[in-house]
């Protein structure tokens, strides 16, 4: 028998982050474009300023209700009719807010992407708000609350933001609004909303995926390029304060078989220099299955299924911007264990971050760090929306359009020295607002006794 020759692998070709190109319509929309062949899914990522910090005092939630209501209906289609048109499409369209605006997706078959982007202009350029759609998506949202106010990790958040930042800002409550704020929103509240943000002067759109025999510039300007708006000024960012003082807050979830643990504090955001070593230290720390936290808590210890640190932008201005920079991101720790073992767990979980300071990480841990995140890019931005969406981000959070290239290079040249203190920075033992959501009568008194700040019980 006659065996062909094992195919041998080739020599492996350098990858870098795409670089889009940049222009701008006659309308005032910033457009970031990249031609990507042989992808004929194309992702369209619209970016509006409408941050949360501009929602109306009483009114948390109506940027929300606005953004899902943008496709229920325009000046040409009812809400069922406009879901027809982008199913004959092949397109999906969906739409959120968050912190720093309001974020609007589109995908399509390449083939109908002129077609997909007139719905898409149409759905920015006039939308219907009709009050019985309005009525429904704010029935739908209350609805929402009570479902994720018991689940365990979403209260968690709600709780540590409570905790963190000043009552008075808006970062400090939910982000979809709470019973009371979305039942007074109707469709008066989102026109408004929608009238003093939403313009293409301040918008921009991020398109990626194969152009071939698509003359992108005229699609552009029969669909998007004729949106029109008001040239005001977007709003100006807020600077974020925090109070990051070692605490404890149960909440206490009476019978809960397990306590959801949610450590955190904010740090450096993506503009700082330290953010390359941090990422790569947090990852070292509480990245995958085999850092740190998860080679102690899990596979020695046996407490959880998986703790995982990370870091995430909660806004994120440029130091050249008018307000100057304004942002910071998120620095945590995540995970869940059963109830019985919550105080153990925390204890050793302190122990690996003061073992992380004193000692520091090792050679190995570093390269395989750089070798999970760097190693694998290629594979991630496989798809368009991967790109898009990372370009959309770099926008959002006002970074240089080859950000994220070269965030790949300075990963790849942090060396572990580096890496330790951006971790041990990020995670001071003695600077964390640690949440736990679990059973009071069982867990407050073993945490009391390990001695990592006041602890306080709030009701679930």
């Amino acid at each position: 028998m006659q065996f062909h020759p094992q195919p041998q692998s080739g020599a492996p070709k350098p990858w870098a982050f795409p670089a889009p190109e940049r222009s701008q319509l006659p309308n005032g929309l910033t457009l970031l474009t990249s031609h990507r062949p042989g992808q004929q899914v194309v992702a369209v990522e619209i970016n509006l300023v409408a941050p949360l910090d501009a929602e109306p005092e009483g009114l948390d939630g109506v940027a929300t209700i606005m953004a899902r209501a943008l496709s229920e209906g325009t000046d040409k289609y009812d809400a069922e009719g406009f879901a027809a048109e982008l199913e004959r499409c092949g397109a999906t369209l969906d739409a959120h807010a968050d912190h720093p605006g309001v974020r609007v997706s589109l995908e399509v078959p390449a083939s109908r992407l002129t077609r997909a982007l007139g719905l898409l202009a149409d759905a920015l350029r006039a939308p219907a708000f009709p009050e019985s759609e309005i009525e429904r998506l704010v029935r739908n949202r209350l609805d929402e609350i009570p479902h994720e106010l018991a689940n365990p990790a979403r209260r968690a958040a709600m709780a540590l933001s409570k905790e963190l930042f000043p009552a008075t800002a808006r970062i400090s409550r939910p982000r979809q609004g709470t019973e009371e704020t979305v039942a007074r929103i109707d469709a008066a509240a989102v026109r408004a909303f929608y009238d003093a943000h939403v313009r293409p002067a301040t918008a921009t759109a991020v398109i990626v995926g194969d152009f071939t025999g698509i003359d992108l510039a005229a699609a552009l300007a029969d669909t998007l390029g004729a949106w029109t708006g008001s040239t005001a000024e977007p709003v100006k960012a807020t600077p974020i304060a925090a109070d990051d003082t070692g605490r404890v807050v149960i909440v206490d979830r009476p019978g809960a078989v397990q306590t959801q643990l949610l450590l955190g504090r904010i740090g450096a955001d993506r503009h700082d220099r330290v953010w390359p070593a941090q990422v790569l230290g947090t990852y070292c720390l509480g990245g995958t299955l085999t850092s740190r936290l998860d080679r102690v808590l899990r596979e020695e210890k046996g407490y959880t299924y998986g703790v995982r640190a990370f870091g995430q932008v909660l806004r994120s201005t440029a130091p050249t911007s008018p307000e100057g920079a304004t942002g910071a991101a998120l620095l945590a720790i995540s995970g869940s264990v059963d109830t019985a073992s919550t105080g153990p767990a925390l204890e050793d979980l302190w122990k690996v971050l003061r073992t992380l300071a004193a000692e520091g990480l090792t050679d190995e841990e570093r390269d395989v760090a750089v070798q999970n995140l760097v190693g694998v890019a290629p594979l991630k931005y496989e798809t368009a929306a991967a790109v898009a969406g990372t370009l959309a981000d770099q926008v959002e959070q006002q970074l240089p359009d080859d950000y994220q290239a070269q965030l790949y290079l300075r990963l790849a040249e942090t060396g572990t020295v580096e890496a330790t203190a951006a971790a041990v920075n990020a995670f001071p033992v003695d600077r964390l607002v640690t949440v736990l959501v679990g059973d009071a009568a069982q867990i407050t008194e073993p945490v009391k006794a390990l001695g990592i700040g006041e602890v306080t019980v709030v009701s679930g």
